[in-house]
């Protein structure tokens, strides 16, 4: 049967778990000869970490419900959103699982969907990711969008009123780009290099080097240098013993070759090649051959990875939720959804520390404002703005002393 009219017999009739894992859309092979899906493409260590990292990150930050007044905006604990959003979406998943698996569905195919249960009601229950490896998606006659999937057996079709669909970059209305499917050829070469090391460990690692004699070698002498030598200076703690060679006996070193030279360049260039595709800085996948491990080079890379590849991934996943999960009307009322990406802020005392100091001294934060983010209670008098009053224009400065308002006071 050939592929499109297996396709089509697929789109309308029940498919098996077993069918649906051995046709994989998102495997391709590249150029290099290698299968490039997301099983495969996981197995590299900086795709890996690249997509770790980035949905590891997101799926920490709270998702927060806002009710947006004139006395500004107030947390949204009784909306039913909350809950789902904040804690946990479904009956199997926290919040940090489901979203940890959509960024990741949107890093490597470059769409995120889950499926909206909802009651009688309209009121939505819950949200179950799908595999986004197994979702087709069409546009109908009267403009809505449908999405099949097959799973366990059992087939799914639904508008885009019962799904929850979050686009990744350059995605038109049916979907985003698939990292998987433009940089096949990147992570194809990457996969190639790793197998050839693989072989070269497989086949047998080369010598560091050799005894050279000058004439040949009984049997029982080559038997005493394959078998005392090795006894006597192979292993770490012989490293450094002094050998003793006689009888125009010469060690000879080995050195690399160009073309294994050329081989760890290879596989040394790939990681800085797959962490361009996900906007990761290598440094904090571990790759930090060409830079120092610390300083403020690197400070200063981790300050533009959030401000530009945390952020336009955040912005993407809030404004889909606030679309397609919140009513007009709701929306109209002044209720959003958005990631508290204070949370980064967490695991660094002193930028809290600092960010804290400067809303108390600007008047942009109250002190039982910052207790509540530090999970403590308030305070008698907490409530009220203070602003730091010690630079006053020149002309004021004998008017203050004389009222009594100077630092003397």
């Amino acid at each position: 049967m050939k592929l499109t009219q297996w396709i089509k017999s697929a789109l309308v009739r029940p498919v098996s778990l077993t069918e649906a894992e051995s046709w994989r859309p998102s495997a391709q092979v590249a150029d290099s000869g290698e299968v490039v899906s997301d099983s495969t493409v996981l197995g590299l260590s900086a795709v890996w970490a690249c997509t770790n990292l980035l949905a590891g990150t997101i799926g920490s930050l709270p998702m927060m419900t806002y009710s947006a007044g004139s006395e500004g905006r107030e947390v949204a604990r009784d909306h039913a959103l909350f809950r789902l959003l904040h804690d946990s979406p479904n009956f199997d998943q926290t919040a940090l699982d489901f979203w940890e698996f959509i960024a990741a569905s949107l890093e490597l195919w470059g769409n995120a969907y889950a499926a909206k249960e909802v009651n009688d009601q309209g009121k939505i229950l819950s949200l179950v990711p799908i595999r986004p490896d197994l979702v087709t998606v069409r546009r109908l006659a009267n403009g809505a969008l449908q999405y099949r999937w097959t799973e366990q057996g059992q087939q799914y079709e639904r508008t885009d009123d019962g799904v929850l669909h979050i686009r990744g970059f350059g995605g038109n209305p049916l979907g985003g780009m698939s990292t998987l499917h433009f940089g096949r050829q990147a992570f194809g070469l990457s996969r190639a290099v790793d197998r050839a090391a693989s072989t070269t460990f497989k086949n047998g690692m080369r010598p560091s080097g050799a005894l050279s004699f000058k004439d040949w070698l009984s049997t029982e002498k080559r038997e005493l240098a394959e078998t005392k030598l090795v006894d006597k200076f192979v292993g770490a703690q012989n490293a450094g013993r002094p050998m003793v060679l006689e009888g125009d006996t010469q060690w000879v070193p080995f050195t690399i070759n160009p073309e294994d030279a050329q081989m760890l360049e290879s596989r040394r260039f790939s990681v800085e090649e797959i962490c361009r595709f996900f906007g990761v800085p290598p440094h904090m996948v571990g790759h930090t051959e060409k830079s120092s491990s610390w300083g403020t080079g690197l400070e200063q890379q981790t300050l533009a990875f959030q401000k530009f590849t945390l952020r336009r991934r955040l912005k993407r996943i809030e404004q889909a939720v606030n679309k397609q999960l919140l009513t007009a009307a709701e929306r109209a009322r002044g209720m959003y959804v958005e990631f508290n990406i204070e949370g980064l802020l967490r695991g660094d005392s002193a930028s809290r520390s600092k960010f804290y100091q400067s809303g108390l001294s600007n008047g942009w934060l109250t002190i039982n404002e910052v207790r509540q983010r530090e999970n403590l209670g308030p305070v008698a008098g907490g409530d009220v703005p203070r602003l730091q009053m010690q630079n006053v224009p020149i002309t004021e400065a004998g008017s203050n002393m004389e009222t009594g308002d100077g630092p003397d006071q």
